[in-house]
């Protein structure tokens, strides 16, 4: 192939796109032009092996027969180019998908790609058979389809060696492009007494023995050299390689290879897809010859658009799930008129939280993990995460929400994770609720409301509950981060100095332990991936 042009280079730390395309060739950028015509953000990796490397020109391919290979493909990357796609020339080392949505690769230059899906078009490598001379001849005059190149080669004396039991209707193929053409049935069976009267009512030769190596001069094929001796002359010798679909790649991210077999005998591998080129590996989708070994240039090309269409589809669909999301929550935070803190809060947590993990929330694992389990007590607990964590890990707690629909949801969390009978749960209004007794831990994450909620007076009865020796944890956002922008100006996100302004404690009877903004990966409305910070005090009664 001719040198490439420059093109853009990945991103120093994360290039992260839509769509990543590995695989260079006409499967891969035909995709990479629909996705990007699309307005897919999509980045093609090529490792520049294309299979036709030898070859010095294509052949059925509508208005570019007789073209340089490579020549397609420069117009193809500039096709891909103009619509706003990115090529980077490099080889993926490993794949992996570490957080379950989207993929990670790493080049051989270290450089790592994030994309929410995946259009694999490696091609695959021919597997030729072991006789001498016949690789050093490959694509030039040891041809493998007579539709790719027998054109080129019409009229000539045309060899065909057997490998395969499909060999004989390959000779068949080969006739009807010249009247001179002669079968060494090599490794393959010997055709037996009806296909040898098929083969003779053509005029095809056959030559029974063993080939053992290629006869050149002057740089052009002459003929074939048996192993008892004698010397068959030929022009052009056709072969049938065996297919290895480049898939060392989908090995990693758990797709296998399968076998491609005629007449019960493997003449290839590939990945299995559906008519969409999607594979078992959700997000994985495959065109070109790692599919289909037994495709054409143009064939490919199809393939690869077929493949990006699925592709975007299937984006498409997510997208909408996100946006409905998205949708449903603005609702969900929307005040109406009358609303009060107590049906606000239920109406809010009338649906589970589509984006909650199930866990506790990060800091209080990070401040908590190696303290000793005492008594705590959950203000504004929700789902119910925090509160199992402790439980689990041997704490006794009291849990206490404003909505009885996200209680409810708690506490089942609470039997099914087998510690319910550590955990108390209590249906009450933090604004006009005190507790009774003390306890080692109170926790309060996230204290916002856009409806009217008394923050200062609930932190000071939480630190009123707190025994000697005690710790008062409080979290909440800084700034507005995406997910409560259209909440509206009454929601209230202090820093850490203004949440110790608001709790007003006698600090000859309290230690602060942290006051600190913490940044914290999170998403927005639409799950998309935002770097938000945290506001964490950690005070100590002493």
């Amino acid at each position: 192939m001719t040198d490439v042009p420059a093109t853009e280079a990945v991103c120093d730390e994360m290039c992260t796109v839509d769509v990543a395309v590995i695989g260079g060739g006409t499967a891969g950028l035909s995709g990479a032009v629909t996705l990007a015509r699309s307005r897919r953000s999509v980045l093609v990796i090529d490792a520049e092996q294309p299979r036709n490397a030898t070859a010095t020109h294509l052949h059925n391919f509508l208005t570019r027969d007789g073209a340089d290979p490579s020549q397609l493909l420069a117009i193809g990357r500039d096709e891909v180019r103009r619509f706003g796609g990115r090529i980077v020339i490099g080889a993926v080392t490993s794949a992996a998908r570490p957080g379950g949505d989207r993929f990670r690769l790493t080049l051989d230059d270290g450089s790592l790609v994030s994309a929410r899906r995946l259009l694999v078009a490696t091609g695959l490598v021919d597997d030729l058979p072991p006789v001498r001379g016949l690789a050093d001849r490959w694509g030039r005059d040891v041809l493998s389809c007579p539709y790719c190149h027998g054109w080129e080669v019409r009229d000539q004396t045309i060899g065909v060696l057997a490998t395969t039991p499909s060999a004989d209707a390959s000779a068949l193929l080969w006739r009807q492009l010249s009247v001179d053409v002669v079968l060494f049935t090599h490794t393959a069976p010997r055709p037996d007494d009806a296909e040898r009267e098929r083969l003779n009512a053509r005029g095809v030769r056959i030559v029974d023995g063993h080939v053992a190596e290629l006869e050149v001069h002057d740089d052009r094929l002459t003929g074939v050299r048996l192993d008892d001796g004698p010397t068959v002359a030929c022009d052009v010798l056709a072969v049938a390689p065996t297919f290895a679909a480049r898939a060392d790649l989908l090995v990693e991210l758990g797709l296998p290879t399968a076998d491609m077999q005629i007449a019960d005998h493997v003449i290839g591998t590939f990945v299995a897809a559906d008519d969409t080129g999607a594979t078992d590996v959700r997000g994985v989708w495959v065109a070109g010859n790692v599919a289909d070994p037994r495709a054409t240039l143009i064939g490919s090309a199809a393939a690869g658009v077929r493949a990006a269409a699925g592709i975007n589809a299937d984006l498409v669909a997510e997208d909408t799930d996100r946006a409905l999301d998205g949708h449903r929550l603005q609702a969900r935070h929307a005040v109406v008129d009358g609303d009060t803190a107590d049906s606000y809060w239920d109406r809010f947590h009338a649906q589970p939280h589509p984006h909650w993990s199930g866990g506790a929330n990060a800091t209080l694992v990070h401040e908590m993990a190696d303290v000793a389990p005492g008594t705590a007590l959950d203000l504004g607990c929700g789902e119910g995460g925090d509160a199992i964590w402790l439980a689990q890990r041997g704490w006794r707690v009291t849990a206490v929400d404003i909505s009885r629909a996200v209680l409810d949801r708690a506490r089942d969390r609470a039997v099914r994770a087998d510690v319910a009978e550590r955990i108390t749960w209590l249906h009450r209004d933090l604004a006009d609720w005190q507790p009774t007794g003390a306890f080692d831990l109170v926790s309060i994450h996230y204290l916002h409301s856009p409806v009217d909620l008394p923050r200062s007076s609930i932190l000071g009865t939480a630190a009123a509950a707190v025994a000697p020796g005690g710790v008062l944890l409080i979290v909440g956002h800084v700034g507005t981060p995406p997910a409560h922008a259209h909440r509206g100006p009454a929601t209230r996100f202090p820093t850490p100095d203004e949440v110790l302004a608001d709790l007003d404690v006698d600090t000859t009877h309290w230690q602060v332990e942290r006051a600190a903004i913490i940044p914290r990966e999170t998403t927005d409305d639409a799950d998309r991936p935002h770097a938000g910070t945290d506001a964490v005090v950690r005070i100590r009664r002493t």
